[in-house]
């Protein structure tokens, strides 16, 4: 009985977690299905048709003025299959004694009657069609179902893949790198107005990006930077570092002192001490940092439209999804491909990263 008591509190906890991770990854399956799914699919029927359930299926097809049917074309009354009805009526449906359903598909003119079955059934019409039409700027043959072929563009999502690993990359690097050398200096290095420093960087936090925009963007104009992936490395590092070098602080600050005092008596400079043991003893902290700067970066949209610009060759992903969003906003298919896209490399980069995470957020929150 005790037993069950002490098992009580962590079954309750770990079933409201998972209760919260299946809540969470409900979007993300049904992003990643209808990524799969063909755009008259994905208008006509729910992602989650992919689980067996009931549907109505064509049992047969009817030319109701050709098969012998009675059509009243003044009062659009049809008598066929045993019913006497109208049209809207028909048009809506109809179920038989037998189970079937009578339904007018089209319209009055040139529609047809289809008699249906309810079944089991699944919709497992996957391709990945969709992925190449957003991913390459060719175009793209449509069938719809009726047999007419449409011509899509394609949306060349790739090249702003690219972009975003060119400005992503090096906006979390250079920051991790600056912050690196200046949490060591802060944690063990003496010089004057080294608290004084540290809290303006402390101080620097609170400071809301959108208030740097407009002077950087003009500083940027007079030397010539706006529009350049430097511009936007050097935006991203400077909104990062006083994060960055407050949670290496934090961290380096509660390596052991003896390690790095036998290293300095056996004659190593503080280069040496940084390259050889703080960096390697910090990879947590790092790493932790990795990922909220890289996550940041990635999704960004105001930094990158602020400083690139609407240049085509220098869109990321962000720019580029909000694009397909104002010119494609029904087709669901290629939307979903890009969103899928754009959450498939940050996922990859966390789950990488995410042994270090918790012990870098909790680095230099205890000691003793």
């Amino acid at each position: 009985m005790k037993r069950l008591q002490r098992l009580r509190g962590p079954i309750l906890v770990n079933g409201i977690l998972a209760l919260l991770v299946l809540i969470w990854m409900i979007p993300i399956v049904g992003v990643l299905v209808s990524s799969f799914r063909d755009r008259t699919a994905i208008r006509t029927t729910g992602w989650w048709t992919i689980f067996p359930h009931k549907t109505w299926i064509l049992d047969e097809r009817i030319e109701p003025r050709e098969s012998g049917a009675v059509v009243d074309e003044e009062n659009r009354i049809i008598e066929v299959a045993g019913l006497k009805t109208t049209f809207d009526e028909l048009r809506e449906g109809i179920e038989t004694p037998d189970g079937k359903r009578v339904q007018w598909v089209g319209n009055w003119r040139i529609g047809r009657i289809e008699i249906q079955e309810k079944t089991w059934a699944v919709n497992w019409d996957f391709s990945l069609k969709n992925y190449q039409q957003v991913l390459v700027g060719k175009d793209f043959e449509y069938q719809r179902p009726d047999g007419s072929v449409e011509i899509i563009p394609g949306d060349n999502f790739s090249g702003a893949l690219f972009n975003s690993l060119a400005v992503s990359i090096p906006s979390t690097v250079i920051p991790i790198l600056i912050a690196a050398f200046a949490a060591y200096g802060f944690a063990w290095m003496k010089f004057p107005g080294r608290r004084v420093a540290f809290v303006i960087v402390v101080a620097l936090l609170v400071v809301p990006l959108q208030v740097a925009l407009v002077p950087l963007l003009q500083f940027y104009r007079r030397v010539e930077l706006n529009g350049t992936f430097l511009a936007i490395w050097l935006a991203h590092t400077g909104f990062g570092l006083p994060l960055a070098t407050y949670l290496l602080f934090n961290y380096i600050s509660t390596l052991p002192r003896e390690t790095l005092e036998s290293a300095f008596i056996d004659g190593a400079s503080h280069f040496t001490v940084f390259t050889r043991l703080i960096l390697p003893l910090s990879t947590p902290a790092l790493a932790s940092f990795a990922i909220f700067q890289f996550l940041w970066v990635w999704n960004d949209y105001l930094v990158a439209l602020v400083f690139l610009g609407g240049n085509p060759d220098f869109q990321v992903v962000t720019m580029r999804l909000a694009n397909i969003v104002g010119s494609r906003g029904q087709d669901w298919h290629l939307l979903t491909a890009g969103a899928f896209i754009t959450m498939f490399l940050p996922l990859l980069v966390f789950f990488s990263l995410q042994r270090y995470f918790v012990r870098g957020l909790l680095a230099g929150s205890v000691k003793g």
